[in-house]
């Protein structure tokens, strides 16, 4: 339970951290279509032989690749985010299912449904300490790069003209939103890791407020509702992946409700 909530409250962070980006550029899509590429990354090192904990690192690199073919291919094809996201997840999902095949029928069983949805509780000391190590470095980049990638996300064209340089950021954010995709997969799976992403920064935007505040007020909510979701799974007997997931959902409604009305 210790180990779950410190992973809860590791990815709920550096979720919502990406996530005030990811939203603010209308790349919602990405997160969850990095997360079905994470499946492909996993399925390949179970085919080579991994376990499912050592899997990870076969997944990392892979979904940093895939977010860099999206990247490459948005700039250079002209197709939309969704399109070109669209079309990456749907071939990574399916070489995810087409490595799960070709395994030899004496390799160990894998449990599938712990893939799709997670297991917080199963967390290892192994990945939870390579969980700390990647969202420190990960939180330590964003922060460095913070200004320049508010700059590119606002005004992209107006950024290009001052120097900065728009398409490495926006690859940088990708890889940085794949390696925390692949963390949440052991959290809440390849489902829901997306929401861990999304929820935060969306219900933050909802509440308003400038830029940074929608930043620390996304973080907040990321790792408070993965603890309270956490607790309430526990007291509920529920599955706690998807407990966190509406526990944040509850958070964004709620803002929905209560926000004070734009003037006209």
């Amino acid at each position: 339970m210790q180990r779950a909530l410190l992973a809860g409250t590791l990815v709920g962070a550096v979720g919502a951290l990406l996530g005030v980006f990811v939203v603010q550029r209308g790349l919602a899509f990405l997160s969850d279509g990095l997360a079905h590429a994470a499946f492909g990354g996993i399925a390949l090192g179970l085919l080579l032989g991994a376990g499912i904990d050592a899997s990870l690192w076969v997944a990392l690199p892979f979904t940093v690749l895939v977010s860099l073919g999206i990247s490459a291919v948005r700039l250079q094809s002209g197709l939309g985010g969704d399109a070109t996201t669209g079309v990456f997840f749907a071939v990574a999902f399916a070489l995810g299912v087409l490595f799960l095949g070709l395994r030899s029928p004496s390799a160990p069983a894998v449990n599938v449904e712990s893939l799709l949805f997670g297991s917080i509780l199963a967390v290892s000391p192994d990945i939870l300490r390579a969980m700390g190590l990647l969202t420190g470095i990960t939180i330590v980049v964003t922060v460095a790069f913070w200004s320049r990638l508010a700059y590119a996300t606002f005004d992209p064209e107006l950024a290009a003209i001052a120097g900065i340089a728009v398409a490495w950021l926006d690859r940088l954010l990708l890889a940085l939103v794949a390696l925390t995709v692949v963390l949440g997969v052991k959290t809440v799976g390849v489902v829901l890791v997306s929401a861990f992403i999304i929820i935060p920064a969306a219900t933050a935007r909802v509440v308003g407020g400038s830029f940074a505040r929608c930043a620390w007020l996304a973080v907040i909510l990321g790792v408070v509702g993965s603890a309270l979701g956490l607790f309430a799974s526990y007291h509920l007997n529920v599955a706690s992946g998807a407990t966190i997931i509406l526990t944040l959902g509850m958070g964004f409604f709620a803002a929905l409700l209560f926000r004070r009305p734009k003037a006209r």
